[in-house]
């Protein structure tokens, strides 16, 4: 009986292990890059909250976004300009923004008809943006509550409905500029100062190099 009983154990034992190893196997692992992408969705309200400051420049108009005092959006402001100058706060710890005109503390938001306007308090979805850099170098802004809705302006700079965007329309295209006589950030500093005087001593080491005897 003994024999038998060692048998039946060792038996038990071996399906055990073979079921654990089973459930092993079909254990899928973790997707990071879904749990990256879920969590690019969620307001980061624990994370210090990143702020940049700069100008929207526009593909179509050639001027710049404004947050004027009634609350009006366009693209019609100079280089330099007041109400073009912007502050961007990160939503998320992807590349969601929220963005104000400093001048007047106005947020630009869209509303259900697509059209940009100007909020006060700027904590909806409406007010979230994706910043998409394109191939061509320059950047989308994707509404966060409206999905394949754009911020966009057209060549007067007027502001183009959400609703008649495309990722490939001109309209929508954008570049990043600091303000006119904003001082660059130390990255920016550092990178000149190892360019432009190293082109100059270049230069003068070339000219100054004893030329080779007779």
């Amino acid at each position: 009986m003994e024999p038998s009983s060692s048998v039946f154990s060792y038996l038990l034992l071996h399906l055990l292990v073979l079921s654990l190893q089973a459930q092993v196997t079909v254990q899928s692992p973790p997707n990071f890059t879904q749990h990256v992408r879920e969590q690019s969705l969620v307001t980061d309200q624990l994370s210090r909250r990143l702020v940049r400051t700069y100008q929207l420049y526009s593909r179509t108009s050639g001027k710049h976004v404004q947050v004027l005092d009634n609350k009006k959006i366009n693209a019609m402001a100079e280089d330099g300009d007041a109400h073009a100058k912007l502050i961007v706060e990160t939503d998320t710890f992807g590349s969601r923004v929220r963005i104000k005109g400093a001048e007047t503390g106005f947020y630009i938001c869209m509303n259900k008809k697509g059209k940009l306007i100007g909020k006060s308090n700027g904590k909806g979805k409406d007010c979230v943006f994706t910043e998409i850099v394109l191939e061509n170098n320059y950047t989308a802004l994707q509404n966060a509550k409206y999905e394949g809705w754009y911020m966009a302006f057209t060549r007067k700079g007027r502001p183009r409905k959400g609703s008649k965007t495309r990722q490939h329309q001109r309209e929508v295209h954008f570049m990043k500029r600091l303000p006119k006589g904003h001082q660059t950030t130390e990255p920016h500093r550092r990178f000149e100062f190892l360019n432009y005087p190293f082109n100059r001593r270049s230069k003068r080491t070339r000219n100054s190099s004893p030329r080779p005897g007779p």
